[in-house]
């Protein structure tokens, strides 16, 4: 069936209990690439269960719906699917093994027309079963690239954040491996576009790519090194575009601008393709 905007938007809350060990928290930062560089000896607390931290960037994998979107019900050409943004705001600090409670909706549906897609917005609120404590917000924008035309609405999409128009204060630089995206989709996102060739070309792309999950994550370690000394309980939001696919052994150059106090701007670029992937960064930090 066709995509049914007001269908979707009448929905309950999906709620989702997820229980998760200290091996989850070292798998989902070796997904991301975290202890790769041994240059960076501090990123051992991500990837070593003494002393083990949990990244902030793994909100996006707590209680998480899955790949709901290809489920017939919703009406959405999946293959066709593209992660446009990304939000995670962290209200308190991760832990690193616990059961957490996962309430996702769909806040909106903007048409864009036929023929030029429509957005998806979604929510998901992360709480700590056993404290109650909320943990995290989650949104998502989605791009339905074959789903324009649906009836949603017509208002103006958010406008993201600009990036500064000057040199960077800061950059890293963090490559991806080629087999990135086998070991990333061991954290729960099994969306055959990053691993099956043929559902790749369907969807117009050459080979698969990188998940844009994966890829925030990539960003978000850059920016704990460049604004938070590796500190995870010091980030507090990170919000960004995707702009372009990446694939699995680019590596990153990750671009940091500060703005205010406890706030930044930044880009990510593939280096070797020199394509802007991620843009319209802002993050929200404690000063140490």
């Amino acid at each position: 069936m066709p995509l049914d905007p007001a269908y979707l938007l009448a929905m309950p809350p999906r709620v989702i209990r997820h229980t998760y060990s200290r091996r989850d928290t070292i798998l989902y930062a070796l997904g991301v690439g975290a202890g790769h560089d041994p240059a960076h000896a501090d990123e051992l607390r991500f990837v070593y269960e003494e002393g083990l931290q949990a990244l902030p960037s793994m909100a996006v994998v707590l209680a998480s719906p899955g790949f709901w979107q290809r489920e017939p019900q919703y009406g959405i050409d999946w293959k066709r699917l593209l992660h446009g943004e990304q939000s995670v705001e962290l209200h308190a600090p991760l832990p690193v093994e616990g059961t957490v409670r996962g309430e996702s909706t769909i806040d909106a549906i903007i048409d864009k027309g036929v023929g030029k897609g429509a957005l998806l917005y979604t929510k998901r609120r992360i709480v700590d079963e056993a404290s109650d404590t909320l943990l995290a917000s989650v949104k998502q924008v989605s791009f339905l690239r074959g789903d324009g035309g649906c009836g949603g609405s017509t208002a103006e999409a958010l406008k993201p954040h600009a990036v500064p128009k000057r040199a960077p204060d800061a950059e890293a630089l963090l490559t991806t491996r080629p087999e990135q995206a086998l070991l990333y989709r061991l954290s729960g996102d099994y969306n055959p576009l990053h691993v099956d060739s043929q559902v790749a070309h369907e969807a117009g792309l050459p080979r698969p790519i990188l998940h844009g999950l994966c890829t925030y994550g990539v960003a978000v370690r850059a920016l704990l090194r460049l604004l938070c000394g590796n500190q995870p309980s010091l980030m507090k939001r990170v919000d960004c575009r995707f702009t372009a696919p990446v694939y699995p052994g680019d590596t990153l150059a990750i671009a940091v601008w500060r703005e205010s106090s406890g706030r930044a701007a930044f880009q990510a670029r593939a280096q070797e393709r020199d394509v802007l992937v991620l843009n319209n960064g802002y993050a929200e930090f404690r000063e140490s």
